[in-house]
């Protein structure tokens, strides 16, 4: 199934980043959170869960509007929030590509 646009979720890799506070965006905890993630470490971590996605690497997220860090659409087959544990979740067991 491809993952329409207007119905995906989106995905910032703000709300995984250790160094962003609450306020700023970030909706895991700071013990959950990675530091610095990319929105392709976001893309694996959803590619692993088995769902669809589309990365965007030329967004901005609004609240930092000056640097386009991407962002991934994923199809909606189950809550944001649930999404949200499940790819945090993930992004612990990532390999860091520096």
């Amino acid at each position: 199934m491809a993952v329409d646009p207007e119905k995906a979720i989106v995905l910032w890799p703000s709300y995984f980043d250790s160094r962003v506070s609450r306020t700023s965006g970030r909706r895991v905890p700071r013990r959950d959170a990675v530091e610095a993630p990319t929105a392709r470490m976001l893309y694996d971590s959803v590619r692993a869960l088995g769902l669809d996605c589309i990365l965007e690497l030329d967004k901005a997220y609004p609240r930092f509007w000056h640097r386009k860090e991407g962002r991934v659409l994923v199809e909606p087959k189950m809550s944001k929030t649930e999404l949200i544990s499940k790819v945090t979740a993930n992004l612990k067991n990532l390999p860091r590509n520096e």
